[in-house]
């Protein structure tokens, strides 16, 4: 099926912004360079962006859990494997954004426009959903850990005051969340760089007890914890647990450059900029950091276990305690809360951005299309903020069952998601290959379409056994958190086709790969190529 290409209005406009017409896409997306979202966000922003909802509780106190579930050789290994698997989702990512970096695209959006729009309507309601949702885990976990100082004031109180920031930062302007998540994001990042070259310390044995812990404790008690059985499968199975867990920490992130790129200055400058540095700037700090974990603190010390989610359980604090280095907890904590506070207002920005680009394609309710005279989506950013009002829950002991389960329901929401990317990307280009265009591609990245290949089945196997720990015993409460999310993604996608009797395949010959690309080889044709003049402004532009 073929895109319609007609003059006029972008969906539904705000009455607060008259523009002049231009031409759209799918009744919706903008190729007019004036119209819609505003491209206020620059290359810090996008790299800090991606960077900053990659890194957050889950380095901090995550890592933790899975170091005494199954050991320090299975949690480094883990976090390396799924490196390895966001460095392909990443650069699919930008391979097709930066090919057509228009205003208001999503991922579902391509998934709409190289696949299929039934695909794309189940993939869009799965990020909106997750991304709501993970913006009321955020607000949750931000009340808890400001609750690790004992203040006599209420949940509520705190949850609300995080919320009303998140919401703040999100609605005035992009460039106001832009320059915020920078600021946040660069806190965590001072943060884990002093953490790293602390534990160095503490391996090398300069801690005050002087106790050079080297590679000790992946030999006592030792490198793996083996998992549900004994032997060469436990600690298989102790490995393919712990890579299941760590992709929840990457989940979503490679996701928010896509999201950002039609807010992006230049963006087929920045884009493949923010791609390439991103995973090395993963390897360093969760590569690294994963494995010093292992070195500094013992899978079996019961703090790791403790159940709390503050700074008591995170592994730094206990691992720099041992050491003999006291009252450091106070600042790990306020780090992880800057962590979590940076987190949900990334997560409140891309669930905004997914229901507007699925308004302006007709996918939901019009009025989401709209936008204030900044460019905000104000309607679509202020009903997934409603939705992240879902952390209110927590506050009772019964509610925070429920909000666990819908958690739960919505973190392998983020598998399936890598999944529709890698298909997207599959047909884009072999789209590309029939009509002979894979030679336009303004950015291409190493090993594909193999690669891709390759990870599907990796990411596919990781979907469908995520939850095998819940076979032996049978916990029906846990296998449905585990699984149900698959049935409700089917659920919305035969449903969609059903009522709009999409065909099951599009040939690859008949899919658009030409609308719009040359509005945007215009538009990034008038973008300048900064050159350094000095090495103080190469290190800038290299941060920048």
């Amino acid at each position: 099926m073929k895109e319609e290409i007609s003059h006029g209005s972008g969906g539904d406009r705000s009455s607060e912004k008259d523009e002049a017409p231009g031409m759209v896409i799918d009744g919706g997306i903008s190729l007019d360079r004036d119209s819609q979202l505003q491209r206020g966000l620059k290359s810090r922003h996008i790299q800090f962006l991606a960077l900053g909802g990659a890194i957050g509780t889950g380095l901090f106190l995550g890592s933790g859990s899975i170091l005494a579930l199954v050991g320090p050789a299975p949690l480094w290994m883990a976090y390396m494997s799924m490196m390895a698997v966001v460095w392909v989702v990443m650069n699919n990512i930008a391979e097709m954004t930066v090919y057509l970096p228009m205003k208001g695209i999503t991922l579902p959006y391509f998934t709409g426009r190289y696949v299929d729009s039934s695909l794309s309507f189940a993939a869009g309601w799965n990020y909106w959903y997750a991304y709501a949702i993970l913006v009321a885990a955020e607000a949750t976990a931000g009340a808890i850990l400001l609750d690790y100082w004992k203040s006599p004031v209420p949940t509520w109180v705190w949850i609300t005051i995080i919320l009303v920031v998140i919401l703040g930062l999100n609605i005035i302007a992009v460039e106001v969340f832009g320059e915020a998540e920078f600021w946040f994001a660069s806190i965590k990042l001072i943060t884990i760089i002093g953490l790293i070259i602390m534990g160095l310390v503490i391996m090398l044995g300069g801690a005050p007890n002087s106790f050079r812990t080297g590679f000790w404790y992946w030999e006592d008690p030792g490198a793996f914890r083996e998992y549900k059985a004994p032997g060469s499968t436990g600690r298989f199975l102790a490995y393919w647990t712990a890579f299941v867990r760590a992709g929840f920490s990457f989940i979503t992130s490679p996701e928010l450059i896509g999201l950002a790129a039609g807010e992006t200055v230049a963006p087929r400058r920045n884009l493949p900029k923010a791609a390439r540095r991103f995973l090395v700037r993963l390897a360093i700090f969760y590569g690294v950091s994963s494995l010093i974990i292992g070195c500094i603190v013992p899978y079996d010390d019961d703090r790791l276990l403790s159940g709390t989610s503050d700074a008591s359980s995170s592994p730094w604090v206990i691992g720099i305690q041992r050491a003999g280095i006291m009252n450091f907890d106070h600042v790990i904590n306020a780090a992880i809360l800057t962590s979590a506070w940076s987190a949900g207002n990334a997560f409140l920005y891309s669930g905004s951005r997914v229901l507007y680009s699925m308004a302006a394609n007709g996918q939901a309710p019009r009025i989401f299309a709209k936008t204030s005279r900044r460019g905000v989506p104000y309607p679509a950013v202020l009903v997934t903020w409603a939705l992240g009002c879902l952390a209110y829950l927590n506050v009772s002991t019964s509610g925070a069952q429920v909000f666990l389960w819908f958690m739960n329901i919505s973190t392998i929401s983020g598998y399936i998601a890598w999944i529709v990317v890698m298909v997207t990307y599959l047909r884009f280009r072999s789209a590309l290959k029939v009509q002979g265009l894979l030679n336009t591609l303004p950015f291409k990245t190493p090993a594909q379409p193999y690669a891709t290949w390759f990870t599907l089945l990796i990411v596919s196997l990781l979907t469908i056994t995520n939850g095998f720990q819940t076979f032996a015993p049978f916990e029906y409460k846990d296998f449905l958190a585990a699984y149900i999310t698959i049935p409700a993604f089917l659920a919305l996608y035969l449903g969609h086709k059903a009522v709009k009797r999409t065909p099951w395949a599009r040939p690859a010959a008949d899919i658009d790969v030409i609308t719009g690309k040359k509005e945007m080889d215009d538009l990034c044709e008038a973008d300048e190529e900064r050159v350094p003049k000095n090495w103080l402004q190469r290190v800038w532009f290299w941060i920048a």
